[in-house]
């Protein structure tokens, strides 16, 4: 999820951990506990683009990252703080679970997180997007509120675990309505007598109304979207996967590291002479209505006999066009 969210979730952890004896104070390490595993980004400058992404979301999202670090940070806290009715051992419980939650929010996600590390799985169940307002505005109102809250008042804590109880409710909620789009998407799969062999699903951008889905339909991906507003049918566009023509490349070590990195749903295609690599989990964004890019994607050139990947992201430049594209799917087609 998003860093505001991420401290949001970690202050109030932090509140509940340990809230009534030290106040506001367990809101802020808590907030820093809930920051650090994302600290993973720094690998982005120290190593090459592969790499740094198959690290993100990696050792510092799991669990044994997190009863490591605990107790080294408790500690060090503790140093700081020499509160003999807190201990070292508090401080070490709030920054586990300051930094176990952040890996269970992220693994709601499309990117999802190896929580099971040095085990080779990567928990994701796609249900939110990393932005989501409506789980996050109300989980950091009840955490403002409670931060004015006097002390170890039970309104205060109340409070805190409204905000708690209301964004786990919403993460449960967002598993329901994946099945219910899920549902319909094959419904509609079976209805137009197209052939699939795999189907991934996912929230569009800061909602869960709108649901992006991807078939393995043999030699062409097909990509589609259903809104629960929706009166027709669903349009499902062909990709092709151009397998053959890019059988070579496919074969090197940074596609095929790319490739498990996106879970075998990918596509490389030539523009201008030069191989992209779209990495089709996190759909397609409509800067250009008559041609629509994929969000993630790698330029691909060959340096010294190695394959590197370069990320290129989308220029943002019409951020209103693409919003009010977005609503008006939502809103049903």
């Amino acid at each position: 999820m998003d860093s505001l969210t991420q401290v949001v979730l970690g202050a109030a952890v932090g509140e509940a951990v340990l809230g009534k004896k030290v106040g506001n104070k367990a809101m802020l390490w808590g907030a820093i506990a809930g920051t650090i595993p994302d600290l993973d980004v720094a690998a982005r400058f120290l190593t090459d683009t592969i790499t740094a992404t198959e690290m993100h979301r990696g050792f510092s999202h799991s669990i044994v990252f997190s009863v490591l670090m605990a107790p080294i940070l408790g500690w060090l806290v503790h140093q700081i703080k020499k509160r003999p009715d807190v201990g070292w051992q508090g401080w070490a419980k709030l920054f586990f679970w300051g930094l176990f939650t952040h890996p269970l929010l992220d693994a709601f996600t499309t990117w999802g997180t190896q929580l099971f590390w040095p085990f080779d799985v990567r928990l994701a169940f796609n249900s939110i997007f990393v932005i989501d307002p409506l789980y996050t505005v109300p989980f950091l109102t009840c955490l403002v509120i409670a931060a004015f809250k006097k002390k170890g008042t039970l309104s205060r804590k109340r409070i805190n675990n409204l905000g708690i109880y209301l964004s786990t409710g919403y993460l449960v909620i967002t598993l329901f309505l994946k099945w219910g789009a899920y549902s319909k998407i094959t419904a509609e799969l079976e209805q137009q007598n197209i052939a699939y062999s795999g189907i991934s699903m996912r929230p569009a951008p800061l909602n869960t109304i709108l649901w992006n889905a991807n078939v393995d339909a043999g030699e062409n991906y097909l990509i589609g979207d259903y809104s629960f507003f929706d009166s027709q049918p669903v349009t499902f566009t062909p990709f092709p996967k151009n397998r053959e023509a890019s059988q070579e490349l496919a074969a090197t070590d940074a596609v095929q590291r790319l490739s498990k990195i996106s879970k075998g749903w990918y596509i490389l295609e030539k523009e201008n002479d030069q191989w992209v690599y779209n990495d089709l989990r996190f759909g397609l964004i409509s800067i250009d209505p008559q041609k629509p890019q994929f969000v993630f994607r790698y330029i691909l050139e060959e340096k010294n006999g190695t394959i590197t990947a370069t990320e290129d992201r989308p220029k943002m430049e019409n951020t209103d066009a693409i919003f009010a594209t977005l609503w008006k799917r939502m809103m049903g087609n």
